[in-house]
């Protein structure tokens, strides 16, 4: 009896806290652009780059330098907004997560509670050579991949980049989904796991 006890403790899996920051509206197209610059970003893979993920380095990360005050989730997201507005973006970012948070509180990238192992995957797609081409998100994970190297500790061995820029392994659906096979398979209670897409995406209707 206690063997099986043990067994279904064993089985039981361990439920994750989720937060998403998300580029826009469902209803809402996020824009690419044109100079990082713009948002007083490096550019280590051309000129260009998706509007939310600049601007949120733009906050948390400006001049490759963590701010001297503590954000809110609220402060960052409207800080967000504001810059994507001067900037004559339309785009809303929104915030997504699994469980109920205090929005007032410190804004933090990794919670407290994850004193494991920091693993990542990063997803930049500009669709070279396709119709359509985008141009701005291998910029996108690489400022990203410096962020959280820089500023939450995760390391280059626990990192998997997938770029269409002929240097990182290719984004093809297979190996994303072995990237976050990887993820699942990897973590354990008390590990922090971050995800970055950049690239085209569908809304989805569920019934």
């Amino acid at each position: 009896m206690g063997n099986d006890n043990s067994r279904e403790a064993e089985s039981t899996p361990e439920v994750a806290e989720f937060r998403m920051i998300s580029g826009c509206q469902d209803s809402q197209t996020s824009a690419d652009v044109s100079n990082v610059n713009e948002f007083e970003l490096p550019d280590p893979a051309g000129r260009a780059g998706g509007a939310c993920t600049s601007a949120l380095l733009k906050v948390l990360y400006h001049d490759e330098k963590t701010p001297e005050d503590t954000y809110s989730f609220v402060e960052v997201l409207k800080m967000m907004r504001d810059d994507l507005s001067e900037g004559e973006y339309t785009q809303v970012p929104q915030l997504t997560s699994s469980t109920i948070i205090d929005l007032n509180e410190p804004f933090d990238l990794v919670p407290e509670k994850s004193t494991g192992t920091r693993r990542a995957v990063l997803v930049g797609i500009n669709y070279v050579g396709m119709n359509g081409e985008l141009s701005g998100c291998h910029n996108d994970v690489y400022n990203i991949k410096k962020y959280i190297m820089d500023v939450h500790g995760f390391e280059e061995e626990n990192i998997v980049m997938l770029v269409d820029d002929g240097e990182c392994e290719m984004p093809t659906r297979e190996n994303m989904m072995n990237a976050y096979k990887w993820l699942v398979e990897s973590s354990e209670a008390g590990d922090a796991v971050f995800t970055h897409f950049s690239g085209k995406s569908e809304s989805v209707c569920f019934d």
